[in-house]
């Protein structure tokens, strides 16, 4: 799909609303979304037929020179292919023209971009897993998506219809004052239009160019450093030394007896077998429904915690800092997975960095990984080697200092700030080369040392800290720099 640069003063911004289609506007959504899925099978089958015609012709010693050329993937290149088949295929050709052009268009755009993260993947040049070749979409696991990008798209005068190409006019479940208004002063456009299931119900997402001015946050010289955990969801220590905690809500455990209940109502259904054909009663339908009805729930729920977090702090603050959390690795551990998928750790993140870039173009540090905020500490400087995860209390043994662990991290996450900027070696320069790494982490080893104060540094970055916290750098030539976004 084409991307959209949004004008000087404009960004572009996504207005998500609820849908309340009626039973043949919903058959419509469907079958649109069915139409993007299977031009996307088609687009992946017609490139692989390619390769595997190839690797065939190959086995019989065919020259190079002879074999079956490479059919590309570009998204001109699959529109034209799959305009010239449509009107043949047994597969389109009874229905195809049931649905817009856009649906199709989905697909093999979806298809096209998927090749070329392979492609991207096979080659080094993405970050990230590997990502093996593209596969067919299942009819029951595939997801109900399909964009607009041309026709009529519009959100009506009256606040609570919208109209989308072929689907007509379609009653939203909520006001869509808050872009029919950007659009009615001339401060929106629309670019596309984006429908999908999920959760139980259909929404429609607009993609506009929106002229908005950075708002000026409440503190902008103030820091603050954020560490994350399971029991307390957010520590914040601000360059002042002022700390505050925000609880974990715990959405999940708090649903999990109600979730337990209606589990055990869907196992005494009669559910679905693909072994053996077997189709689901209608009660199972129905209570499998009330089921998905309490997970929805508590999805909604995390999500408005997590937003409200990160709107107050992006909104207070100049410099956010935050740490390089792995959090698919921390997924691994069976006994604390729970909690730390329920609290959101990547999505914290993922809001503070748009929000703090978009909405405030205030700064977000990000961490070193390997970086002990936990183990140093926060009054002397001082470095343990080992901290076990057990111990909540942070007990300098050279300064004496005792702060809960959590607290201790943040005040040193919020330090890194002026270092950040000043360059004394904690968080590192933008422009500092980063050390060779040895093989398998080995120097990401932490060693017991202590940290060099550097009060100059703390008043050259404008920072407030107390002399026992000043910004401090450690005697680690080895530790990268910072990201900074």
């Amino acid at each position: 799909m084409k991307k959209f640069q949004a004008q000087p003063g404009f960004v572009v911004q996504a207005f998500r609303f609820a849908l309340d289609p009626n039973a043949s506007q919903e058959h419509a959504l469907r079958s649109h979304c069915g139409a993007a899925r299977a031009a996307y099978n088609w687009a992946v089958g017609w490139v692989e037929a390619s390769w595997w015609q190839r690797r065939a012709e190959e086995s019989y010693g065919v020259a190079e020179e002879q074999l079956t050329k490479w059919r590309p993937w570009s998204l001109p290149v699959l529109r034209k292919a799959f305009n010239e088949t449509k009107h043949t295929d047994p597969r389109f050709a009874a229905w195809w023209e049931e649905n817009s052009k856009e649906a199709y268009s989905t697909g093999l755009a979806n298809a096209a971009a998927a090749f070329d993260n392979y492609a991207k993947s096979k080659r080094g040049k993405r970050r990230g897993r590997a990502m093996g070749m593209p596969r067919f979409k299942s009819k029951r696991k595939a997801r109900l998506s399909c964009r607009f990008t041309t026709g009529t798209i519009r959100v009506d005068a009256d606040g609570r219809h919208v109209t989308l190409p072929r689907l007509g006019t379609v009653r939203t479940h909520e006001c869509t004052a808050k872009l029919l208004d950007r659009v009615q002063a001339r401060t929106a456009r629309i670019l596309s239009a984006t429908v999908r299931h999920e959760r139980g119900r259909w929404f429609v997402s607009f993609q506009a160019e929106v002229k908005r001015g950075l708002v000026r946050v409440t503190r902008p010289d103030a820091a603050v450093g954020i560490d994350l955990g399971v029991k307390t969801l957010a520590v914040m220590a601000d360059s002042t030394g002022e700390i505050r905690t925000a609880p974990n809500p715990g959405h999940y455990d708090r649903a999990r007896k109600q979730l337990r209940r209606v589990s055990r109502v869907v196992s005494r259904r009669q559910g679905p077998d693909r072994r053996t054909g077997q189709q689901p009663s209608k009660r199972w339908e129905k209570a499998n429904a009330q089921r998905n009805k309490v997970h929805h729930r508590v999805a909604n729920l995390r999500e408005d915690a997590l937003h409200k977090l990160t709107t107050a702090v992006a909104a207070e603050y100049g410099t956010v800092v935050v740490e390089d959390l792995n959090v698919a690795g921390m997924l691994r551990n069976r006994r604390l997975a729970r909690q730390i998928a329920d609290a959101g750790f990547g999505e914290i993140r993922r809001q503070l960095d748009y929000k703090t870039r978009q909405r405030h173009a205030t700064r977000l540090v990000v961490a070193n990984r390997w970086y002990p905020s936990s183990k140093t500490c926060s009054g002397c400087g001082a470095v343990k080697a080992k901290l076990p995860l057990h111990v909540r209390t942070y007990e300098c043994d050279a300064c004496g200092l005792v702060i809960d662990r959590d607290d201790n991290a943040a005040l040193n996450l919020a330090a890194l700030a002026a270092a950040c900027v000043t360059g004394t070696g904690v968080a590192g320069d933008q422009d500092t080369a980063p050390a060779v790494s040895k093989p398998r982490g080995a120097d990401q080893k932490t060693r017991t040392t202590r940290l060099r104060r550097t009060a100059e540094a703390g008043r050259a970055g404008g920072a407030t800290l107390p002399r026992q916290r000043q910004t401090e750098t450690r005697d680690r030539p080895q530790t990268e720099p910072l990201t900074l976004w």
